[in-house]
């Protein structure tokens, strides 16, 4: 493995021969055809392997460098990043180039509840089970629904079905039932939900699937889950009458989650 730069935020290349190297190309800002992130807390991260795994994996579906190289990117990766400090870093795979990417953020104040814009939005995907090539229209939909005085948005589909935030996956609660919607719909395969769902299987909770309307959410606990925010109960609804369920579990599954933190590989 070759000698990493000094952590500090920015952009790093990676080659075969020289490791991850800063880039300050404004070029490298252009189209992703995939990427991944996740939080690191000192060193310590959630679900590492499992990020790994849709990386490496939404890499080989789209034509990207040979399985060895993933590999051998993933270990410098692991090797640079921060062992202090709160971070958010992003890892890419370029359009166009093939060029393997790792982008270090330090991450953004955290939140612990949410209020969501729930104006009917469609879909703007064009790739919904991978993230990265559609990041721009995703944003585009969140800085409307921060206009809107909300955080997030919900994405639908043309015939109103709810799906997920730009950021998060949506989960709910019916009495109790763990409530997401199926997967045969346009969905990115979220990292954290996927931890929940299988919290609750081990518990004994009923997991569904369910088709619904954002109106049939009205009353109930709905949370947007990702890798950053963990577990964020919705507290407040815009642009609509629909009103929001009492957070009566999330407190305790965040805890859960937040224990689920552990050291980098090689610490």
């Amino acid at each position: 493995m070759t000698t990493q730069p000094a952590v500090r935020e920015g952009l790093l290349t990676w080659s075969p021969d020289r490791g991850l190297t800063p880039d300050a190309d404004p070029a490298a800002d252009g189209p992703l055809l995939v990427a991944d992130s996740w939080l690191l807390r000192e060193g310590r991260v959630r679900g590492y392997g499992r990020h790994r795994e849709r990386f490496l994996g939404a890499c080989g579906e789209c034509g990207g460098p040979p399985p060895r190289r993933l590999v051998e990117f993933w270990q410098d990766v692991t090797s640079v990043l921060p062992r202090t400090g709160e971070w958010f870093p992003r890892v890419e795979l370029a359009a166009g180039s093939h060029e393997l990417r790792l982008r270090l953020r330090h991450a953004p104040l955290l939140g612990t509840e949410v209020r969501l814009w729930s104006a009917a939005q469609a879909d703007p995907r064009t790739v919904p089970r991978r993230k990265g090539p559609d990041l721009d229209a995703l944003a585009r939909v969140r800085s409307r629904a921060n206009g809107e005085g909300a955080q997030e948005a919900v994405l639908v589909t043309a015939a109103g079905l709810v799906l997920e935030s730009p950021t998060a996956s949506v989960l709910w609660w019916e009495d109790d039932e763990l409530c997401l919607p199926p997967a045969r719909l346009p969905l990115l395969p979220g990292i954290t939900a996927l931890l929940v769902r299988e919290r609750a299987e081990r518990s004994g909770i009923r997991v569904a699937h369910r088709e619904r309307t954002l109106a049939e959410l009205d009353g109930r606990e709905v949370w947007l889950v990702n890798a950053l925010h963990g577990i964020r109960p919705v507290t407040g609804w815009t642009g609509t009458s629909i009103t929001p369920g009492p957070a009566v579990r999330a407190a305790e599954w965040r805890e859960w989650l937040d224990g689920l933190m552990e050291p980098l590989p090689g610490e």
